[in-house]
This record gives structure tokens, C-alpha cells and sequence, in this order.
């Protein structure tokens, strides 16, 4: 499949893809998606984060596209009405939280009514490491300072105890993302969560796992989303850098990898572009368009 069918969707993910360390959207990256959509190609973002968490990024650019969230527990149109929802049952919702409290791991719960944690200094903490691993060159400071935003303007919300949401009737549960730099422990829980079978696994960074319900996961949504267009896996271009791109990546007739992806990520794409910090996403869209 070396991609040479007309491309009619373009799916994106965006943590070490579209944005950089940094989490901006460079300008040749933006310039990029506009002459793609000017072209009647849709471009979608297919990324882990929650709403709220994707939407003031491309708000910044001023750019409008629909979305596929929290691995595809969610999808929402370009003005960000909601089309399609695939939760976590809250039984079993409470018997991983169990698993994972058993294991002394830390995890945040992601809902419907945004995201929660229960211990802010270890989630501020955890966070600042997380993205200096996925961005190494990164300023610690400017992160830390990120990071303390992330908890200022409510993106994440801080609870005593996570039974409060998993018992309300107002959320519904939509990813657990779990941290640690432990390896020991990701593997344990890894382990744990295989008896889970409803869900699925998968990482977005070293030191993480990303537990979905199996339907949540971008491929999926993703076939759901083109099947919705009249428009085949075949026509449709996906980029991404980690393991939570994969279940995309491998369905689609143009499969790009980051040049910062992992190596595994990049044997198993078609194309590997530049990396997150010199425009990938924009490099292998404009390469797409002149092919078309």
C-alpha cells in the first residue's frame, strides 16, 4: 500500500505530532491543514487528550476541525457538537480503579464532564516528567509552568476520592491514563488490565498506559468517521508518533510516521516525515497534496 490512491481524509494525531514540546501548531503546519481543507479533504485530529484539552490548542490557530478524542471514546464535529460516544461501564470502571489502587499507581479518570485527579502534587509532578520524556529538549521550567496551567483553568479537576464520579449519574467514564516511571509496576498493570475484556491498552508516551473501552481506539473511530463521509480507509492518510496511533495507522491506505516516532511506529508506516519541531504533519500533507 505505498499510498498512491486519492487522498480524501487526512487523520492527525497530536501530542509529539502536531504540536510541538512546546504544544503549538506551527505555522507551516497550519498552512498546511487550511490548504488541505481549501482542497475539500477532510482533516480530522485524532488525539488521547479530552476536549477541553485539544480544543484550546487549535482554537489558538484559529483552526476548525471535527475531532476524534480521547482515543475515539469520543467524536465531536468541527463546531464540537458530539456524534459518537464509546464509555467505560462504571462496574467495571470501579473494579480497574481497584486493580490499579492495589498495584500504588498513579492514574487519572477522564469523563464526560472533564478530567479528574485525586493527588495534584503527584499528577503536577508525574506530568512535567512525562513530557520531557517525549520531549527531551524541552525547558523543565516552561513545562512545570504548563503543567500548573493545566490545573489552574480546570482542565483537570481534583477530587477526593474517585468513587464520587464513578457513583454519579452526570459522568460518564472515558479513559483511565495511568503514569509511572516504574517499569515494574506499567508491566503489573498491564498484566491486570488484560483481564479486563472490554477494554483495551495501548500508550501514548514511555511511562504511560491508556485504558479504553475496545471500541475507543482511533482506528476505530476513524472507520467509523470515513464510513460516515462515504469516504474508504483506502482515500484516508494517518499521522502519528506512539503506540495509541496504531490501531490508525495500519488501517489506512497512507500510513506516516513522526521522524521522532518510535522505531517500531516508523517500520510499520509506508512514509516517516520530519519530526514534531520541524513540521511534520504540514511536511507530509503538502507531499500528499502535490501527489494528488
Amino acid at each position: 500500500m505505498e499510498g498512491d490512491s486519492m487522498i480524501k481524509c487526512i487523520a492527525t494525531d497530536m501530542d509529539g505530532t502536531l504540536v510541538t514540546g512546546a504544544h503549538i501548531i506551527t505555522k507551516e503546519n497550519k498552512e498546511a491543514i487550511l490548504a488541505a481543507q481549501a482542497r475539500g479533504i477532510e482533516v480530522v485530529v485524532a488525539t488521547g487528550r479530552s476536549y477541553e484539552e485539544a480544543r484550546f490548542v487549535l482554537e489558538e490557530e484559529g483552526l476548525k476541525v471535527p475531532m476524534i478524542l480521547v482515543n475515539g471514546a469520543e467524536i465531536r464535529t468541527k463546531e464540537g457538537t458530539l456524534i459518537g460516544e464509546n464509555p467505560i461501564e462504571k462496574s467495571e470502571a470501579i473494579e480497574i480503579a481497584r486493580s490499579l489502587n492495589e498495584l500504588d499507581i498513579y492514574f487519572e479518570v477522564y469523563t464526560t464532564k472533564g478530567t479528574y485527579t485525586n493527588d495534584r502534587e503527584k499528577g503536577l509532578a508525574l506530568i512535567v516528567d512525562i513530557f520531557l520524556s517525549i520531549n527531551p529538549g524541552a525547558d523543565r521550567d516552561f513545562i512545570q509552568e504548563e503543567s500548573k496551567e493545566r490545573f489552574a483553568e480546570g482542565n483537570i479537576h481534583v477530587v477526593e476520592d474517585y468513587d464520587q464520579i464513578f457513583r454519579s449519574e452526570n459522568h460518564k467514564i472515558l479513559k483511565f491514563l495511568v503514569f509511572s516511571f516504574d517499569d515494574e509496576k506499567i508491566e503489573a498493570a498491564s498484566k491486570v488490565l488484560k483481564h479486563f475484556p472490554s477494554i483495551v491498552v495501548s500508550s501514548s508516551a514511555k511511562g504511560n498506559i491508556e485504558i479504553t473501552h475496545k471500541l475507543a481506539q482511533k482506528g476505530v473511530a476513524l472507520e467509523q468517521f470515513v464510513k460516515e463521509r462515504g469516504i474508504s480507509l483506502e482515500d484516508t492518510m494517518a499521522v502519528g508518533d506512539n503506540f495509541n496511533d496504531v490501531s490508525m495507522l495500519s488501517r489506512v491506505g497512507r500510513s506516516v510516521a513522526m521522524g521522532n516516532a518510535a522505531d517500531e511506529i516508523k517500520a510499520m508506516c509506508d512514509f516517516v516525515t520530519a519530526t514534531n519541531e520541524e513540521s511534520g504533519v504540514g511536511k507530509a500533507i503538502m507531499e500528499a497534496l502535490k501527489e494528488r
